[in-house]
């Protein structure tokens, strides 16, 4: 059995997921899959689009307890910064080329940093301290190499074309590549602490034959 968790970033619904995906890779590798979907999106964090957002992450609060705090709201969609997951999915895919088994430890620091504390992880500053703060500070000088760019693309679209090839339309989704086949996680079984989603994933694993 092969996991893949398309994501972005910038998804607050990926945020919603980050308990459940913790939670899974904890006990099973999970290729981080990106789709690009706010990658190079060229929107800036004006008043209506900071409004549009706030809106969703109550709901995403209401729906999934994860918490949009209020530095969020005021440091970031306030900002008047960039909204564009290029840089944080670089700082990713430096990670995933140096140091794998840490990516998703640092996808969660990103999700952190802008959700709880209010920091623009869209700003090559910030990310540089947060891999500073997760022990890869070597990582940061790469994070801008163009080896890294390329291999970022590559995984964009290899993460297009599966969400493409299994009718997915957007994110978060997880994917299991199993027996040959391939099988689309039910969406609600992301938002939660975990067990529900280890619990699904059980029937797939080594035990039985994947």
């Amino acid at each position: 059995m092969k996991i893949y968790y398309l994501f972005d970033p910038l998804c607050g619904w990926c945020y919603g997921a980050k308990p459940a995906l913790e939670t899974v890779a904890s006990q099973y590798p999970v290729e981080l899959t990106p789709t690009g979907l706010f990658f190079r999106s060229g929107r800036v964090m004006d008043a209506d689009f900071a409004q549009y957002a706030w809106g969703n992450d109550e709901r995403i609060e209401r729906l999934t307890g994860q918490a949009f705090r209020t530095a969020y709201r005021e440091n970031v969609l306030q900002g008047g910064g960039q909204f564009d997951s290029q840089n944080s999915l670089l700082a990713l895919t430096a990670v995933r080329e140096m140091a794998p088994e840490q990516e998703i430890a640092v996808l969660s620091a990103l999700q952190t940093a802008r959700y709880v504390d209010g920091r623009d992880n869209a700003d090559l500053s910030v990310i540089a301290d947060i891999l500073q703060t997760q022990g890869l500070g070597d990582i940061v000088p790469t994070v801008s190499d163009p080896v890294t760019e390329d291999h970022l693309l590559a995984c964009i679209r290899f993460g297009q074309q599966l969400a493409q090839r299994l009718g997915v339309s957007g994110v978060p989704q997880l994917v299991i590549e199993h027996d040959g086949g391939w099988l689309i996680v039910p969406n609600q079984a992301l938002y939660g602490d975990g067990q529900a989603l280890l619990e699904y994933l059980g029937q797939f694993n080594d035990k039985n034959g994947a």
